[in-house]
């Protein structure tokens, strides 16, 4: 699949989910070095009470990214994809715009991959550090 087609598949898993609820949409990716990135708008919906974009939805943001970059090497028919640990360190606020979301592959092994996720604004200024640890389980058949 060329890269149009890969980000095609990817986005067409967001419907009726809380990527879908946030807006989130894929953008950009390289499965030969790893790497996944997701757009998402940041408004007043995913504000905390100061009109800042909420660590939550960051989190959300890398959540979404690493564990669906997991996929890339783990076929979800054959093997359960779940987020084991998850680390953001919040660097800078945002009120509006984008964020992105890119997961890079630190560590891929058979039953862990270890994600290194940079959320930046449309700037490439860091919003948020991120690390994701995720568990690939064989599915029960």
């Amino acid at each position: 699949m060329d890269k149009k087609e890969i980000l095609a598949a990817f986005n067409a898993t967001l419907k009726d989910t809380l990527m879908e609820t946030l807006e989130m949409e894929y953008v950009d990716v390289d499965p030969k070095k790893g790497m996944l990135q997701v757009r998402m708008p940041v408004s007043p919906r995913v504000h905390q009470p100061m009109g800042l974009l909420h660590g939550g939805a960051t989190a959300a943001v890398a959540e979404t990214v690493g564990s669906a970059a997991s996929a890339m090497f783990a076929r979800p028919e054959e093997y359960a994809i779940l987020g084991l640990q998850l680390s953001c360190n919040h660097i800078k606020s945002k009120r509006e715009g984008y964020v992105f979301g890119t997961a890079n592959i630190l560590h891929k092994g058979r039953t862990t991959h270890l994600w290194e996720i940079v959320i930046t604004d449309e700037a490439g200024e860091m919003i948020s550090h991120c690390k994701l640890t995720n568990v690939i389980m064989p599915l029960k058949k």
